[in-house]
């Protein structure tokens, strides 16, 4: 009996020893990480079934990707945190509100939060955080525990999922029963429009402060609310290239703190000790710069974090690849590495989180009294009610404080004329004051020059908010505050049972493209003031919409309420006028008030095509102005029905020599052609088209400019242009430039410009002076002038419309979208 007992007693012990144990991710799936990928499905199963182990973990489902995907974090730490994880949480928030708020009984820990796989192709990075979270929750060594004692780790396994499953299962499509490490075979070149990107083919790695996409519109939600101290991007890079790990390559943001930079040291050199035991390779210091403000390490960075990118080799890898060295890399290569880094930082966290936490505090601290850069305040004029009410929603997203109006007037830097002037403030101005929690990123998205030590940058360098908005804007060095939470709107002056003669709409912003989609699709017949005109005391400019009572009202029944209808969900403010004489201008029986064409839309993909472009294009129709869209392959555009096919738009990209001949006819009949950067290339030098690229005769090179070798991986300064800022003269009499300001100012990323057109409208052009912000050589800019960047060229009954400079970049160019809307909506 006294056996049985001692039998029951082991066996009981036992069971409880198996049951506290957890499947390892080989065991939860059935083959070993390394030798396959991993499917979505299967990666949110381990991560719930993590989650529901009882272990000192937690799963939070944040959203869902464009194909409905389900975006998920996984939180682990010790006991003791996990059971004040929610109190952690509002600690650490209050912290980045600057609110002085303290933990009563134990010591705050410092949050790490992990992000994987924004980049669908670099798919091992999912992989690792599988390996990563498995460590963490069974935490088998006292280093693990004692680490976890002392941070709060937050590990979202793919921020990309839609771009992840369209590799995976393009390489499970075509690799063999063994996979083949020779760079040429197929599994290893993947087809447009590769894994990389989202759904709408957007880099969502570009897209952190934008947030223009609904899986980090939903993940910033998330991360705003825990705002960790420190936050890790884990990418992949080419499968030659070695590790790369923080401390990052200049130019290094002047807003970024000696303790940020100095951290990235503490870290790359614990990195580089656990490297240089396995013999790894890696560098640091090199290629990724923290500047541009909406990266997954500079936008962590920018809210008082540590933000750094880990780069591992293998964009195109496969299960193993033979590189350039004559090595083979494999998937479990590229996991032990991105598993080595993270344990390596989380230490390196663990160890230092006392001072991390002080540091976050002392940050958020500082910003409210002491704001950094030259600027105290930013004063946005409000003329333009659209777009302030869009640029008012991008800061809100992002935390960024802000009111409206005042009594006060001033001085200060004049966007506009880049030179100081007055400003009276007025009711619907909004003002940033730059003594608030969210002061340097206040600073970075506003100031009008960013400093740049270094040229050899990694991406754009110019942004400032009020050029991509096209609002007037002033900086100042002086403390300014808003008086009003919210803008005044002028009520509506639609009168329910009233019979005006129409109703007038300026045309000012994308919300007035929106509320014409809408009128249009309710079968209301809508016209276009092609010259301004004044009536009842007020002006409307060129691109006013009207709406005639007595041809829509056979068309659409209660005519007065749709439209009121339309107004209130579109925040649109409808003008109702009793006859048809007008003050100044032509009354409203002239021809100068054509009826608008309801646009027929289709925009071409192809493999020569920019997927980016074209997603560009693709998402701001389908997702921004709901507005129907056909895709359609590049083989098929000789065979477009007028009936059909009114509008087409043509991405970046190239279309090879026989567009004009297929597209022609077509445009004579009424079709609509838009042209998008390089796409103009393809129409160059042949009918029908008449643009013509400007040639610039090249200079002789001095001895000076000869090059040396030491610097070939370095551009010629010159000729450097990775993204500025250049002001575009428009032509304010063509319909469309309407609602754009007096001048665009556009993003320019190459050095391209074009003859003007002799028979056409040249909408766009840039002179001598265009030059704004960001780096452009001075061979750049000598070529930047005297010609044209944006065009219209009639045909027939039909139009050509040229871009020659992207007006949809990375969507945060807001004053573009406007351009882009108009050449579609109100260019007939």
């Amino acid at each position: 009996m006294k056996d049985f007992r001692i039998l029951f007693v082991f066996l009981l012990l036992g069971w409880s020893s198996i049951k506290g144990q957890v499947k390892s991710p080989d065991e939860f799936l059935g083959y070993p990480l390394g030798s396959k990928f991993t499917p979505y499905d299967k990666v949110l199963d381990y991560f719930n079934y993590l989650g529901k182990s009882g272990k000192n973990i937690k799963v939070i489902s944040y959203g869902k990707s464009y194909e409905g995907r389900e975006l998920l974090v996984g939180i682990v730490s010790a006991k003791n945190n996990m059971e004040k994880l929610e109190q952690i949480r509002q600690h650490n928030k209050s912290l980045s509100r600057a609110e002085k708020i303290q933990i009563k009984g134990f010591k705050p820990p410092a949050i790490a939060w992990l992000s994987y796989n924004v980049h669908g192709n670099e798919a091992s990075s999912t992989e690792a955080a599988l390996r990563t979270i498995y460590a963490l929750v069974e935490a088998k060594t006292s280093n693990i525990q004692n680490w976890l004692a002392n941070t709060v780790v937050i590990i979202d396994p793919c921020l990309n999922p839609d771009g992840r499953e369209r590799y995976v299962n393009y390489f499970n499509s075509v690799v063999g029963v063994k996979p083949n490490p020779n760079p040429m075979a197929r599994e290893h070149i993947e087809p447009w429009p590769g894994g990389r990107s989202n759904h709408y083919y957007f880099d969502l790695n570009r897209d952190w402060a934008w947030q223009s996409q609904i899986e980090t519109q939903q993940r910033l939600l998330l991360y705003k609310e825990w705002m960790p101290e420190v936050h890790v991007d884990f990418h992949e890079q080419n499968y030659n290239e070695p590790y790369y790990f923080a401390p990052a390559a200049e130019p290094i943001h002047q807003d970024i703190t000696p303790w940020q930079r100095e951290f990235q040291i503490i870290v790359g050199k614990n990195n580089a000790k656990y490297f240089d035991q396995k013999g790894w390779k890696y560098f640091t210091k090199e290629q990724f710069d923290l500047l541009y403000p909406s990266y997954g390490d500079t936008y962590p960075l920018y809210n008082g974090a540590i933000g750094m990118t880990y780069e591992q080799g293998g964009i195109g890898a496969g299960l193993a690849v033979v590189t350039l060295d004559g090595d083979t890399l494999t998937l479990k290569d590229r996991i032990d590495h991105h598993f080595t880094a993270a344990m390596a930082t989380l230490e390196t966290v663990s160890k230092h989180s006392d001072k991390l936490v002080n540091e976050f505090k002392g940050y958020f601290e500082t910003a409210m009294v002491k704001p950094p850069g030259l600027f105290k305040s930013y004063i946005v004029k409000g003329q333009n009610l659209g777009k302030i009410r869009r640029l008012a929603e991008l800061l809100r997203r992002n935390g960024v404080e802000f009111a409206y109006g005042g009594m006060e007037s001033g001085s200060g830097y004049s966007y506009e004329t880049r030179k100081t002037g007055n400003f009276t403030i007025d009711r619907n101005d909004l003002i940033i004051n730059l003594q608030q929690p969210s002061a340097v990123l206040a600073n970075v998205l506003f100031e009008p020059q960013t400093t740049v030590k270094d040229s050899n940058t990694y991406d754009i360098t110019a942004w400032a908010l009020p050029y991509a908005f096209g609002l007037n804007a002033y900086a100042s060095q002086a403390s300014i505050k808003g008086k009003y939470e919210a803008l005044e709107i002028p009520k509506s002056m639609v009168i329910s049972g009233q019979k005006p003669y129409a109703w007038l709409l300026p045309w000012e912003s994308v919300e007035d493209a929106k509320t014409l989609i809408a009128l249009q699709a309710a079968g209301i017949k809508v016209r276009l003031a092609e010259e301004g005109f004044t009536v009842g005391g007020k002006s409307f400019p060129i691109g006013s919409l009207l709406i005639y009572r007595t041809e829509n009202e056979r068309l659409v029944k209660e005519l007065p309420v749709k439209i009121a209808e339309i107004e209130k969900i579109h925040k649109s403010l409808f003008f109702p006028v009793m006859g048809g004489y007008v003050d100044q201008g032509k009354d409203f029986g002239s021809s100068a008030y054509p009826v608008l064409n309801v646009p027929k839309i289709a925009v071409v993909t192809d493999p020569e095509i920019s997927a980016q472009s074209m997603g560009e294009v693709w998402h701001f129709l389908e997702q921004e102005l709901r507005c129907p869209v056909m895709v359609i392959g590049l083989d098929d555009i000789g065979a477009l029905d007028i009936n059909k096919v009114n509008t087409l738009i043509l991405p970046d990209g190239n279309y090879g020599d026989g567009l004009g001949e297929k597209l022609q006819d077509w445009i004579k009949i009424g079709g609509k052609l838009i042209l998008l950067e390089d796409a103009i290339l393809s129409a160059i030098g042949r009918k029908p088209f008449e643009i013509q690229k400007k040639e610039f005769l090249k200079d002789e090179i001095s001895l000076e400019e000869v090059p040396k070798y030491v610097s070939r991986k370095r551009a010629n300064l010159s000729n450097v242009i990775p993204g500025a800022i250049f002001k575009v003269d428009l032509d304010l009499s063509h319909p469309i430039s309407v609602g754009l300001g007096n001048n665009y100012y556009t993003l320019k990323t190459d050095d391209r410009l074009y003859e003007f057109l002799k028979s056409g409208w040249n909408t766009g052009v840039l002179k001598g002076d265009s030059y704004v912000a960001g780096i452009a050589g001075a061979g750049v800019i000598k070529k930047l002038d005297n010609g044209m960047l944006f065009g219209v060229q009639p045909l027939g009954k039909g139009t050509i419309i040229y871009f020659g400079a992207n007006a949809l970049f990375r969507s945060f160019w807001e004053n573009g979208k406007l351009l882009f809307a108009n050449s579609i909506f109100l260019v007939n």
